[in-house]
């Protein structure tokens, strides 16, 4: 497995409301986490990265993932605790009462890849079959699509874009999309904040995916063009190949 991770703060905004990482446990099963904390709120910096920290120390401490299941449920419960720690800190301290974060979470092992998401950060799996979202945004606009009421292009630009239907740490209980995937030697997962979503579309990720390069210079491509486009959001990405070589990930937090 050969992974990296990078953020960058953008164009316009004057701090990164994103986290995250690419994380190892005892058993060299890596661990991705994406999060965007919640534009327009206090202390969106602070929800997310309760949320990656978080995650990263209890997977730690994670036995061996050998089936989806014990996956699946290692997830779930992990990002609920998660979940009831933002939303305690937010009512305890009244500066971040409000805040939120997305989360899009990925463990990957030799066999399986096992996915978590609340909110609109997305996850995409590059495969010989071609380039698929394998989450759905939890949106209004999403919403909206999948109701019939307005197409995928009305989405592209609708006015209430950004509006999310749910979020981590704004309710003190939560329920996620958790689901399990195949996946071989040769194939690239892709988990990223929505500003990098809002800047390309699936037919570019993929060009771009697919470019037989190192992991590093395919995410400073991917965050160079969403910054030549106006970066007026945080972007964020980890990026994880499964490849024959012994597990390695890199991490690099930009300003």
């Amino acid at each position: 497995m050969n992974g990296y991770f990078l953020t960058d703060r953008g164009q316009v905004r004057n701090h990164n409301e994103d986290a995250g990482g690419l994380y190892m446990n005892a058993n060299h099963q890596t661990l991705a986490v994406v999060a965007d904390g919640m534009g327009g709120h206090r202390a969106g910096d602070v929800a997310s990265e309760m949320a990656a920290s978080n995650l990263h120390k209890k997977w730690q401490t994670a036995e061996k993932m050998t089936t989806p299941e014990q996956a699946e449920d290692w997830l779930d419960l992990a990002i609920k605790e998660i979940n009831e720690e933002i939303f305690s800190y937010a009512t305890e301290n009244e500066e971040c009462k409000g805040m939120g974060t997305t989360v899009v979470a990925a463990i990957c092992t030799t066999d399986f890849v096992t996915i978590a998401h609340i909110g609109d950060s997305r996850c995409y799996l590059a495969n010989a079959y071609g380039f698929k979202q394998v989450t759905e945004d939890h949106s209004l606009v999403n919403e909206l699509v999948r109701s019939g009421q307005i197409t995928k292009e009305d989405a592209e630009h609708h006015p209430r874009k950004n509006v999310l239907l749910k979020a981590l740490g704004t309710e003190q209980h939560i329920s996620m999309d958790v689901h399990t995937l195949g996946w071989e030697e040769g194939n690239t997962l892709l988990l990223c904040s929505d500003g990098l979503t809002n800047k390309l579309g699936d037919e570019e990720l993929y060009a771009l995916v697919k470019d037989p390069i190192e992991l590093e210079e395919l995410a400073k491509r991917l965050i160079d063009v969403a910054n030549s486009r106006g970066g007026e959001d945080n972007i964020t990405l980890a990026l994880v190949h499964y490849d024959s070589q012994q597990s390695k990930v890199g991490m690099n937090d930009a300003p």
